[in-house]
């Protein structure tokens, strides 16, 4: 088993050299990726066409650049009302449509089986475990029997559509935490990286799962299991020493456990560089002219937003309580500020989700009735599902961007308004509990639930002179200019092409000596 450097220089990378090492490097290997969420859905409208909607979030985003250079095989749930019409005999589609450079193969699931493994087990259970919320996890023993089930349903996918016995599999996060170990019985030969997009929980606050030992038997059958960050990989190496007693190399950071030896490593996710959906919209001053146009808001605004899945770890409900007493603090900004919410409705059938839309409107209600004024209202909350150019729109429109995560993985939101900003006068507001604070560091940091201090914060990027702008913007772009989504998947496949090159040499030596 090779050791990996864990604080080795990154390689600076564009999709251009991705394609260029993916070709000269995968020697006839398939990518297959396996994420319970489909980068593209298709959805029937109401006069009956078939319409195709780009999903949003940290992973799609992340992994889309690898899968357009790599042309390999995306596998996920199939959860669109018309995903079973556009796919062809074996369940597969090639997208994007309009230039197809990959395959997306669905998978079916009944209503039960999303209940007890997506609902369920993954998000009332793992989903509040991972994340420091107020928010305790549920667990069934039905739901982990489902998810269980089910991770060997698309365990299965991974098979049919792996082009030869030696895949490179990328099983993407909490959704799949048994796949791994399936996988190495199924395909002995493959090479298969996890990686857990969420945070990993203390092996305390692991072992509140009744089944804390089944998913480290299930991710250690992986040759690498990948994380946002060092804190979120110690956990790991600890929870695989404590609960399953696994030989643990905290030097190489390897797990030694039922006979194969892990790789556990840090990965941060990072967005494409330079940005598709910023180069493709007009500049930042007329963005934001066509967003006063459309939301009815005078030229001078003072805009911020904010740009979330409605989900109880992003802290919408304490930006808007911060947002309150920026204008109790500040009221020379009242008329002269407005704050722009997106949030995604998601898992709208668990109870929890529910109660904080419901909440969400309340707060938003209260605030807006206490401070309206001329037809000003401080809060915008916009329940709906935005596409790319749209987000990169309002990004590219705002004076602020929010971002106010509880706890959260690493939060592709404050990488991708940094990335919109090429004019470098947008300023983040960045929650330190999110992992990109860990990288973009010119931000103004603040701890979500200090509603005083998150209140100082907007006054401060609000009122900050255009030269302070430029400079923190300018240090969070070239973050990303040196950490993209490209070099994040050139370091993933490297170690992976790497671990497996090594491997078969391994086994060859020990057929000579045979």
């Amino acid at each position: 088993m090779p050791s990996f450097a864990q604080d080795a220089p990154r390689r600076v990378a564009t999709p251009h050299r991705l394609r260029r090492r993916l070709r000269a490097q995968l020697g006839g290997a398939s990518i297959v990726v396996l994420a319970n969420s489909e980068p593209f859905r298709h959805h029937l409208t109401p006069d009956g066409r078939v319409e195709v909607q780009r999903s949003s979030g940290g992973l799609v985003t992340a992994l889309e650049p690898l899968m357009q250079a790599s042309r390999g095989v995306w596998v996920a749930h199939g959860a669109g009302n018309a995903d079973r019409l556009v796919v062809d005999e074996h369940d597969g589609v090639d997208v994007p449509s309009d230039n197809p450079t990959y395959r997306l193969r669905r998978v079916w699931l009944e209503p039960a089986e999303v209940h007890g493994y997506y609902e369920g087990f993954a998000n009332e259970g793992l989903w509040p475990l991972c994340h420091r919320t107020a928010v305790r996890p549920v667990f069934r023993s039905g739901d982990f029997d489902t998810y269980r089930a089910v991770n060997a349903r698309f365990v299965a996918a991974v098979c049919d559509e792996a082009e030869t016995s030696q895949p490179v599999v990328l099983v993407q996060d909490y959704h799949f935490a048994l796949a791994p170990r399936m996988l190495n019985v199924l395909l002995p030969q493959a090479t298969v990286v996890a990686f857990w997009h969420v945070p990993w929980p203390s092996w305390r606050t692991l072992a509140q799962c009744p089944w804390a030992a089944a998913l480290l038997h299930g991710l250690l059958g992986s040759t690498i299991v990948g994380f946002q960050s060092t804190a979120d990989r110690d956990n790991f190496l600890d929870a695989a020493e404590v609960s399953v007693g696994a030989a643990v190399d905290r030097v190489c950071c390897e797990v030694r456990y039922g006979g194969r030896t892990t790789a556990v490593r840090v990965y941060p996710v990072s967005v494409e560089w330079p940005s598709p959906w910023a180069a493709a919209l007009p500049p930042a001053e007329q963005c934001r002219r066509s967003v006063c146009d459309d939301l009815g808001l005078p030229p001078e605004v003072a805009i911020g937003v904010g740009v979330d899945r409605m989900d109880y770890t992003k802290g919408i409900q304490e930006k808007f309580l911060a947002v309150e007493r920026f204008l109790e603090g500040y009221p020379e900004f009242r008329n002269r500020f407005v704050f722009i919410q997106v949030a995604e409705p998601t898992r709208t059938t668990l109870t929890t989700y529910r109660e904080l839309r419901d909440r969400l409107r309340t707060t938003v209600q209260r605030i807006n009735q206490r401070f309206e004024s001329n037809g000003w209202r401080p809060i915008i909350l916009r329940e709906v599902r935005h596409e790319p150019p749209d987000v990169y729109r309002l990004m590219r429109a705002a004076d602020v961007c929010y971002v106010g995560s509880l706890h959260d993985g690493m939060n592709l939101v404050a990488k991708e308004f940094a990335a919109a900003r090429d004019d470098e006068r947008g300023v983040l507001v960045l929650s330190r509990f999110a992992g990109a604070s860990k990288e973009l560091r010119s931000a103004l940091m603040v701890d979500p639930n200090a509603t005083d201090a998150c209140a100082r914060a907007l006054r401060d990027a609000v009122s900050m002179p255009v030269a302070e702008r430029a400079w923190r913007m300018r240090a969070m772009r070239s973050v990303l200019a040196r950490h993209n989504a490209a070099t994040w998947a050139l370091e993933l496949i490297d170690d992976a092409l790497r671990f497996r090159s090594d491997r078969d040499v391994s086994w060859a030596v020990e057929a000579a000596a045979v």
